[in-house]
């Protein structure tokens, strides 16, 4: 019975939300609007540990992610091609919250992004070597910048990707060394 549930709720999803002409998962859909933005909210379909995406999808969705809002520091809010996209945490505090939420690059984001990565390249030693590469700007952000031991809350999202909010994030230090331990077991 949850089988059959368990498909038809998959089937139901990518339906809905599967952009067929973007190869990615629209970000938003209600009855009148479907949100084509590209949002790293995406990345968690293939991550988890039962998509409703079959791996081509899943494929697509990384390969649009890594395109479009991959970083040294983490994932984009927004792609730079929006044109909702806001590429410096600057200003005070409403530009900021502005900024936020569209194009800002959150670091504890590389979890969930480096898991997706490694799963659609089933784990090969290669894909664990590229992954553990992408970590070395933020593991030395992590022990060399800012707050020594820990990991900004956001980054710009233009380069060169400048920290900014709290000086120490707790679930992006966990998040990174999360990622840390799959590209290194």
């Amino acid at each position: 019975r949850f089988g059959n549930l368990a498909a038809r709720i998959a089937e139901s999803f990518c339906r809905c939300f599967w952009y067929s002409q973007g190869r990615y998962l629209y970000d938003c859909i209600t009855n009148e609007y479907k949100d084509a933005s590209v949002r790293p909210n995406q990345i968690f379909a293939v991550s988890l540990p039962f998509s409703p995406l079959d791996l081509e999808k899943q494929k697509n969705i990384v390969a649009c992610v890594e395109e479009n809002l991959l970083t040294p520091y983490g994932l984009r809010t927004l792609a730079p091609g929006d044109s909702k996209y806001i590429g410096l945490y600057r200003g005070g505090p409403n530009e900021r919250d502005k900024a936020y939420h569209q194009g800002t690059v959150w670091p504890w984001l590389i979890g969930a992004f480096t898991e997706a990565y490694l799963k659609v390249n089933n784990y090969s030693k290669q894909s664990k070597k590229i992954a553990a590469d992408r970590l070395e700007p933020l593991l030395d952000h992590f022990s060399n910048s800012g707050c020594i031991g820990s990991i900004s809350e956001v980054f710009d999202g233009d380069e060169p990707h400048q920290p900014g909010g709290a000086f120490a994030q707790a679930w992006s230090v966990a998040e990174v060394l999360r990622a840390y331990l799959m590209t290194h077991s």
